[in-house]
């Protein structure tokens, strides 16, 4: 059992030096975006005026949603980001009403931060309905819906909760439809089946005319304007006034349409000219495309091939399994035999793992990220050392309990110690109860481990969030089977430790 401890200590230890990612000297600008296509796009064009003024440009893509960048950008993670004005002023910096632009600048202010003009579209929500079905139920403005309450809405988990989502909307069109919480892009899928009825859409988003969608009139006028703007950390002009300066030219060079057919590259693609079905653009060609038009920026674009995405989020997925598992054995199986030994103290033990396991692990990742001043590996290796302790610690415990009393009797009368009966007798004796909890914390792990990547963690996660966001399930199959095959790995080096152990306890 000491042996295969400190093997998985080692394992994260030497993984942990091979991954290595080069520390951002003073010519580096780190740029994060949200986990959709549009953000995605924008902060590749970020990245790449940033590199035009000389920096080192680093791209955190697709880091979750608002609160993730906002908190990234706060602890100095990032050092900018593409964010919304109306999410700003009813979710982010949220008072006792609506702020006007000039205070919102204040408020920004005072935590460190600042914001550009306007980059020159505005990206409001909006309801949406298939064109058929609003045209069967004669639906044309948001009020009609009121109508129907038989229609099934689903919503992004965000705009479920937000203050300017659905709760507001409810009330103030007197809604008595039931909503559920649906991943965005996903919810078009939904729509264009008919497994719902109607839903939030972004007004820039691709997806509206592809799937022939009517856009509802907001007739009570309930959505405010979300002018897209680059928000930045306040330091910046003064670290780097030419990068600032290179990349505030996105101030009034994005109208609507033009966004949106961006997002259309990225997202739905281009026909060939050859013809045929059309074929998406990544998003940093999308990216260096507009910055070619507009500003005559002439960047080379290097695209990842699936090989060298396999490669990288393999060894960013054993980074994160290997230290957090390593870490919990190291201190989950000692935790587990003093839970056994002081019975009292033991209880209190268990229950605290216990409730620890109960956090949702996205809320557990965003809560660590002001503690490690960072997004990434740190966050994601604590929150998943977290959920690693309750298997290992209860099966410790209850491998030791099991030990019939007898066998004790007879060891004391031997003339064992305390902690000689414990190494030499009882932990061997337990020690296939133990494996069986670091083995269920394995796998917990890998699969928990796909969620880092929302705070920009990497690992299998990565494409499997791209994937969902561009609806593309090759890119899903990239991060979902390698996950389920590093699983089936595990269990399978587990079981040869497994024939290694003492057998015991019945077996």
């Amino acid at each position: 059992m000491a042996v295969l401890v400190g093997l998985m200590g080692l394992i994260g230890i030497t993984i942990a030096g091979c991954d290595g990612g080069s520390a951002a000297d003073d010519r580096g600008v780190s740029i994060g975006s949200k986990n959709f296509t549009e953000s995605v796009v924008l902060g590749e064009a970020l990245v790449q005026l940033a590199q035009d003024a000389g920096a080192e440009g680093e791209h955190r893509a697709a880091l979750g949603g608002s609160r993730v960048l906002f908190e990234a950008l706060q602890v100095g993670a990032i050092d900018a980001y593409v964010e919304y004005t109306g999410t700003l002023r009813f979710e982010l910096l949220a008072g006792d009403g609506p702020l006007a632009y000039e205070e919102l600048e204040h408020e920004l202010g005072e935590l460190g931060l600042a914001m550009s003009r306007p980059i020159g579209f505005n990206n409001t929500y909006a309801m949406g309905m298939l064109e058929e079905r609003a045209a069967e139920l004669g639906v044309t403005r948001v009020s009609d819906l009121a109508a129907h309450p038989e229609l099934r809405f689903a919503f992004s988990n965000e705009f479920m909760s937000r203050g300017d989502g659905w709760p507001g909307l409810r009330a103030r069109y007197g809604l008595e439809q039931e909503a559920r919480g649906m991943d965005h892009t996903l919810a078009y899928r939904a729509l264009a089946a008919g497994g719902i009825d109607a839903m939030e859409l972004y007004s820039t988003d691709a997806e509206i005319d592809f799937f022939g969608l009517r856009v509802l009139e907001d007739d009570l006028a309930y959505f405010p304007r979300y002018e897209a703007i680059v928000l930045y950390r306040s330091d910046l002009g003064e670290r780097l006034p030419g990068v600032l300066e290179s990349i505030l030219r996105l101030e009034g060079a994005l109208d609507e349409g033009a966004m949106s057919g961006l997002n259309r590259l990225a997202k739905i693609g281009e026909a060939p000219p050859e013809g045929g079905e059309a074929v998406r653009v990544p998003e940093a060609v999308v990216a260096q495309r507009f910055v070619s038009e507009r500003f005559a920026i002439e960047q080379g674009v290097v695209l990842e091939t699936w090989q060298d995405r396999l490669v990288r989020t393999t060894r960013q997925h054993l980074v994160l399994v290997g230290i957090s598992l390593g870490l919990a054995v190291l201190i989950a199986v000692p935790l587990g035999v003093f839970a056994w030994w002081h019975k009292p103290t033991g209880t209190a033990v268990l229950a605290a793992v216990g409730m620890v396991q109960t956090i949702p692990s996205l809320a557990l990742l965003v809560l660590l990220i002001p503690v490690f001043g960072d997004v990434g590996a740190g966050p994601a290796i604590t929150a998943l050392f977290c959920y690693s302790l309750l298997p290992i610690v209860r099966n410790t415990h209850a491998g030791l309990s099991a030990i019939p009393v007898e066998l004790r009797e007879s060891a004391a009368a031997l003339g064992f110690g305390t902690l000689d009966r414990l190494v030499r007798l009882e932990l061997p004796l337990a020690s296939r109860v133990i494996l069986a909890g670091i083995k269920t914390a394995a796998v917990i792990n890998i699969g928990t481990a796909t969620l880092a990547a929302l705070i920009g963690a990497g690992g299998y996660g990565e494409p499997i969030v791209t994937g969902i966001s561009l609806l593309d399930n090759g890119l899903i199959m990239q991060g979902a089977i390698p996950a389920a095959l590093l699983a089936l790995v595990a269990q399978g080096l587990f079981g040869l430790c497994e024939r290694a152990l003492p057998r015991g306890l019945g077996a």
